[in-house]
């Protein structure tokens, strides 16, 4: 099993910047390989963000954000953190992180108005 907890949410003005952090813990944590941000949006689905290998670094973006955040890790503390820059309204949703496969945090609220 893995547990994963988000922080860093907050209220900001469109330009600005928020950090977002995931923590895992667990039995099963270090049989995860890739994790990742996936945000939603009021009446909207969820949306993939942004994702991470734990081997190598990869990575990938939406290109709704691409250039504007960054996905990172820390794997001797089992952390993935999401630097997001140039925020715009629309990007205002509950961020969640995700583990693969099949773990999910409890979100985040980033607002941006």
């Amino acid at each position: 099993h893995v547990q994963l907890v988000e922080s860093g949410g907050g209220s900001v003005q469109p330009g600005g910047s928020l950090r977002l952090s995931c923590v895992a813990s667990g039995n099963a944590v270090n049989r995860v390989n890739c994790m990742g941000w996936f945000r939603q949006a009021p009446g909207k689905g969820r949306e993939w963000v942004a994702h991470i290998y734990r081997l190598g670094d990869i990575t990938a973006y939406s290109d709704s954000v691409k250039g504007r955040f960054t996905i990172s890790q820390d794997t001797a503390k089992n952390t993935v953190s999401l630097q997001m820059t140039s925020l715009k309204p629309e990007d205002t949703a509950l961020y969640y992180c995700a583990a693969v496969s099949g773990y999910w945090g409890q979100g985040t609220q980033v607002t941006v108005s």
